[in-house]
């Protein structure tokens, strides 16, 4: 695209011309919030609030610099530390974001010569991240689809154990789209035949998923040698800012050393490490709050097929309701904001072009007779 006022002005019009415009709302504004990736309710905890601030005034607003110049601090350490634990790996690497953590991983262990399967509905970051590599054998295969992704390793991978610059599959372990799960023990068995490694990012599915909220791995039984690396967020369940990868520690210790979007950029906080840490306390001692939470997926669920509303397979907090066109979406949405709920709607490109949705997400935070309230305005909207 020319950079001129006259095509950048045609470039806005098409946006609108096709219900795709994004607009930004101020938050919080009255509305329940049913589209939030707050699922434990932890965003708002005032344990959070009170260790990010304690740490604030000890150790300032900001880290000051990267974390090889002089921003790692102490609560930095710990984190990491205690991150290694939850996932069960040696060791675990905090980085700012997660879009930065899946752009490093990749950039990191993989080269052009790498053999890289992935799942079509990845995170943006993931796809990304394998542009970037710029692999000669870069591969992508039909959603969830363990059978096809085996077929593509049987075509493209390294039987030996010696396989040049290595063989990396690729996956969400939850989809934050779609709200299923990753067939993680399938794609383990199939990886391993080729001698490669099995990538997942588990955004959605840490804290959540298992039976101590450890995650997609967990759920499946599979360990770090199954998964070697592992990549998680802390925006989601935990409810703060940031990411980590977690892995062996040779693994990690490489990735430090590789990756750019970790070294060459500010620290995150040490007051949302300080934060980070608290939740991660919160989500080993309040089982509580995923026990609450299923049994809001469950009632939502139950209730959804008793007014004849269709949702998308799916036993997480993400519960997607596809109604195709943008307009379908939009329309949706704007009912449901006049009834006082706040669900977004998700088109196209962040889902594939026909399957604009309504994305709902449910939280420990919300009640009973919050669930049996939007059933209803649901129903109306619909």
């Amino acid at each position: 695209m020319r950079c001129t006022p006259e095509a950048i002005a045609a470039a806005l019009g098409d946006i609108d011309a096709r219900n795709l415009r994004r607009r930004r709302e101020l938050a919080p504004d009255g509305r329940l919030n049913f589209c939030s990736n707050d699922y434990l309710g932890l965003a708002t905890d005032e344990r959070l609030s009170s260790a990010m601030a304690e740490a604030a005034r000890q150790l300032g607003a900001g880290a000051g610099a990267s974390h090889l110049i002089s921003g790692h601090s102490a609560e930095h350490d710990a984190l990491e530390r205690e991150l290694a634990e939850f996932t069960r790996r040696e060791r675990a690497l905090v980085f700012s974001t997660g879009y930065m953590a899946n752009l490093g991983v990749l950039s990191a262990l993989a080269d052009r010569h790498a053999v890289l399967i992935a799942d079509e509905l990845n995170h943006a970051s993931l796809i990304d991240a394998v542009r970037l590599v710029r692999s000669s054998s870069n591969h992508r295969y039909p959603h969830g689809d363990a059978a096809e992704a085996t077929c593509l390793l049987d075509t493209h991978a390294p039987t030996s154990e010696v396989n040049g610059s290595g063989t990396f599959l690729i996956t969400d372990g939850v989809f934050s789209m779609d709200g299923d799960l990753a067939p993680l023990p399938e794609l383990a068995d199939a990886v391993a035949r080729h001698h490669g490694w099995l990538i997942v990012d588990d955004a959605h599915g840490l804290g959540v998923v298992g039976e101590t909220g450890r995650g997609s791995c967990e759920l499946h039984g599979l360990s770090a040698r199954h998964v070697p690396v592992l990549i998680g967020t802390f925006g989601k369940a935990f409810g703060t800012f940031g990411a980590f990868i977690a892995g062996d520690a040779d693994v990690i210790e490489l990735i430090m050393q590789r990756a750019r979007t970790y070294i060459y950029t500010t620290a995150l906080p040490p007051a949302v490490a300080a934060a980070t840490r608290m939740a991660l306390a919160i989500v080993h001692e309040e089982s509580w709050r995923r026990d609450h939470l299923n049994s809001l997926i469950s009632r939502f669920r139950e209730g959804a097929t008793s007014r004849g509303i269709h949702l998308m397979h799916s036993t997480t907090p993400i519960q997607p309701m596809v109604l195709g066109s943008a307009e379908a979406a939009l329309s949706a949405s704007a009912k449901l904001s006049a009834a006082g709920f706040r669900v977004t709607a998700i088109r196209p490109p962040t889902v594939p072009l026909g399957t604009a949705r309504l994305r709902i997400t449910l939280s420990a935070a919300h009640s009973e007779s919050q669930i049996d309230q939007l059933l209803v305005a649901l129903e109306a909207a619909i």
